[in-house]
């Protein structure tokens, strides 16, 4: 990845986490955070992975608002990035990264007190 990629997702990053604090008057969105951002080479999409705390359909709710309002963070970033040439179309996605890490851990602890119970 380059540095100029690298800048621009930590960019992102930090003023969609913004936005969504500050501007969204969603109450789906509150329980959201922005975990990561990945550009494209060509930076023109940006994958957004969200973490959002709740229940699976409170997340996938979290998640659909934040994909009908693609378009209003989408120009609110143009406003306030206005030295970027073009602002990515923004892909919002769910990170089940955490969750999937507590399983691996659970999955180990099992490993482990089955094997001193050996």
């Amino acid at each position: 990845m380059s540095r100029r990629s690298h800048r621009v997702e930590e960019l992102l990053q930090a003023e969609l986490s913004t936005l969504i604090l500050r501007r969204m008057n969603d109450p789906r969105v509150r329980l959201a955070s922005i975990s990561g951002v990945e550009v494209s080479p060509d930076l023109k999409r940006a994958r957004v992975r969200l973490s959002a705390l709740g229940e699976d359909a409170q997340r996938h709710e979290c998640l659909e608002a934040l994909k009908h309002a693609s378009g209003f963070l989408r120009s609110q970033l143009a406003r306030g990035l206005r030295h970027m040439r073009t602002i990515p179309e923004l892909v919002f996605e769910l990170d089940d990264r955490p969750e999937y890490s507590q399983h691996i851990s659970s999955i180990l602890e099992e490993l482990h007190i089955n094997d001193e119970d050996s």
